[in-house]
């Protein structure tokens, strides 16, 4: 009897040890056709841009859950213009649910192991929880907060992900943006940049600027806008929404790899918020409506619309003082398209984006020693450095403007665009749930960089009571 219960535990423990083995959080082992895509009530074309490929850890089958109406139907869409296309077609094929009870649907239900969320902010940190709640894993669009309530759910969705043992993720595309990557890259050669500046308020040292548009082509096609876009109580204002890929760079440029602890590393300076109008016609452009719709007319001047989607915060982040913007216009100037700005200040160098005018509104880097560098052999360590950089990125060269400022060229097959990111940032995703794993930076820089941008907010409003 002793032998026999010596045998059964042995062989207990020996199954548990090869489970242990086996299983990951989440249960996923990165087998073809593994995930099963839910997208609940998509109303952004971010959804869409998700399934702009294939993936062959992703099943082509999908369930969307959503009210009816024209939000899912142009993401729909959208979808089948991905089946169409002459050159890579996809094969998704959309499963879809429509009616006012399609959150719990879906929840009931449970078809899918992942859900891609982009849509009304407003909704969006409580079908997060929800969808958690239910074991599902969650990819969301940004942002996953728009005020100070939100970020208090999120730190709870957070929580609740860690518990289960699934994963909660932001798509950051910037991040593989190459003019960023790069920049990044050589801020971390002590020989090209130095050590990084600490900077001031007034001469902040990390500057990154933003300016988005309404009206503009996606996928070939003018972009129709839901009107709620325009209602900042369900979008978000401009400070918490597109600042967020701001935020997210200066943390993941500045301090790769380091978690950032939002009560101890982070401090407010200051932040504004003002708005941009649009008129009758510009607003029945871009969304189709004839009218504002009720809920917008706490925003209506004189016929105007005015909409909180400009905004600024200057923060310090681990001692070195930040400042983002975001600056929303109707439409773009001819051969333009949405910009970004961003400088990084070193001991040794300037490592700046520009994307106007002069550079026909594609990003370029530039490195630019800063004043009393020895410049002959500043070139001679930048172009040493540069030969590394070029080992891992085949191409990239330095072409010299004039004494002291360089700017990197980089050949078009890393300018892949914007939309091709969320390609990226799903491949990157689906590597994670094979992991079982964020980073260990992640989901503390996640919760700072929201911290971030909902405080900013609530500051910015207490100026303009």
């Amino acid at each position: 009897m002793k032998k026999y219960l010596i045998f059964t535990v042995a062989s207990l423990l020996l199954m548990l040890s090869c489970s242990t083995k086996k299983e990951k959080p989440g249960g996923l082992a990165g087998t073809p056709g593994e995930i099963k895509l839910i997208t609940l009530d998509p109303g952004h074309f971010h959804a869409a841009l998700v399934q702009k490929n294939s993936y062959e850890q992703v099943a082509d089958e999908v369930y969307v859950y959503a009210p009816e109406g024209d939000d899912v139907q142009e993401h729909l869409n959208k979808i089948n213009g991905y089946n169409m296309r002459a050159d890579s077609p996809t094969k998704w094929r959309e499963v879809v649910y429509s009616g006012p009870d399609f959150l719990e649907k879906m929840l009931s239900e449970k078809k899918g192991n992942v859900m891609v969320t982009a849509g009304n902010n407003g909704k969006k940190t409580e079908y997060i929880k929800q969808t958690l709640m239910a074991g599902i894993h969650v990819l969301a669009d940004k942002p996953m907060a728009i005020n100070s309530d939100n970020f208090g759910l999120l730190k709870e969705c957070f929580d609740i992900a860690r518990q289960k043992g699934i994963l909660l993720y932001d798509i950051m595309t910037e991040r593989h943006e190459i003019t960023t990557i790069l920049q990044r890259e050589l801020s971390c050669i002590p020989a090209v940049y130095g050590e990084q500046l600490q900077g001031t308020p007034e001469e902040p040292a990390i500057v990154k600027e933003s300016v988005h548009h309404f009206f503009k082509v996606v996928s070939g096609n003018p972009l129709k806008r839901p009107a709620w876009f325009f209602d900042v109580t369900q979008q978000g204002e401009g400070i918490v929404d597109v600042t967020t890929h701001l935020v997210d760079l200066v943390q993941w440029e500045a301090f790769p790899g380091q978690i950032i602890d939002y009560k101890k590393d982070i401090e407010l300076i200051d932040a504004n918020r003002w708005t941009t109008s649009i008129s009758p016609e510009e607003f029945k452009q871009v969304t189709g409506t004839e009218a504002y719709p009720d809920f917008l007319k706490k925003d209506v001047e004189n016929d105007t619309l005015k909409v909180y989607c400009n905004g600024d915060i200057i923060y310090k982040i681990k001692g070195v003082t930040a400042k983002v913007s975001v600056i929303w216009n109707y439409t773009f100037p001819k051969g333009g398209g949405d910009t970004h700005f961003s400088v990084m200040k070193g001991s040794k160098a300037d490592l700046v984006i520009r994307q106007g005018k002069e550079q026909n509104y594609k990003p370029e880097l530039f490195v630019e020693a800063v004043k009393g560098v020895d410049l002959a052999a500043y070139e001679k360590d930048l172009t040493a450095s540069m030969e590394k950089v070029s080992a891992e990125y085949p191409g990239v060269a330095l072409n010299k403007i004039r004494n002291g400022v360089w700017q990197v060229e980089i050949p078009a097959k890393y300018s892949v665009g914007h939309e091709a990111h969320f390609g990226q940032v799903t491949e990157h995703f689906l590597e994670y749930l094979k992991d079982g794993k964020l980073p260990d930076w992640e989901v503390p820089n996640m919760l700072a960089k929201y911290y971030t941008t909902t405080s900013a907010l609530d500051m910015a409003k207490a100026k303009t009571k």
